[in-house]
């Protein structure tokens, strides 16, 4: 499921810092204790592939139109195309949609609910898909790991859910953990760090003075 990430993170600010793989296994057990869910060793070990594929934001993407731009298909239209298509082609295409479904409804829930299309569509396109996999598979393993997978969609929506929640409270420590250091030394890495954040650093000295009683 694409190429191994060689990127690597701080686990919970403490200074240990591991690998893209080694991190999302461990988020993913971390997950699976808190939601108090159980599943089978491949069945989990699929979940840590598919956060490391989407690592790059761009997987989200599969399709360049003509102004060079990439866009996401529907996931209707994926799935007809994939109906449509030759058999290896045709898995390729339908774990591309499942898998999809899932991190979307479990990553984005949230800004799903504003939307017209909302993550029930998205749970009965990936259970779908799941299915038809699991169907239609020649190993025994990954057809029970689809299945897996179709038949426990919410569950594991839940446990994506479950770490993006807990990388954006890490993440916001990570914030004022930068602020606090540019308040204090006026680093420069900082401030770039804050800048790359989308976040305006305001003027040093604003940050130092003291605040009114």
């Amino acid at each position: 499921m694409g190429k191994k990430s060689s990127a690597s993170q701080n686990v919970g600010g403490s200074g240990l810092v591991l690998s893209t793989s080694e991190y999302f296994v461990h988020a993913v057990e971390m997950a699976f204790n808190e939601r108090q869910f159980r599943t089978f060793p491949s069945a989990q070990s699929y979940l840590v592939k598919l956060l490391e594929y989407y690592v790059p934001a761009g997987n989200l993407f599969d399709e360049v139109d003509d102004s060079g731009r990439r866009r996401r298909a529907t996931l209707a239209e994926t799935y007809l195309k994939a109906m449509n298509a030759e058999p290896a082609l045709r898995t390729d295409m339908l774990k591309k949609l499942a898998d999809r479904a899932l991190y979307v409804a479990g990553f984005f829930s949230d800004s799903l609910q504003r939307k017209l299309v909302d993550v029930d569509y998205y749970q009965e396109m990936g259970m779908t898909a799941y299915n038809v996999l699991a169907d239609t598979s020649r190993e025994d393993m990954t057809a029970k790991v689809y299945r897996e997978y179709a038949t426990k969609f919410l569950r594991f929506t839940e446990i994506l859910s479950t770490i993006a929640l807990q990388s954006r409270v890490q993440d916001e420590a990570n914030i004022m953990r930068l602020y606090e250091t540019y308040a204090k030394t006026g680093s420069d890495m900082a401030r770039e760090k804050l800048l790359e954040r989308g976040l305006i650093a305001v003027p040093l000295s604003d940050l130092k003075k003291p605040t009114k009683q």
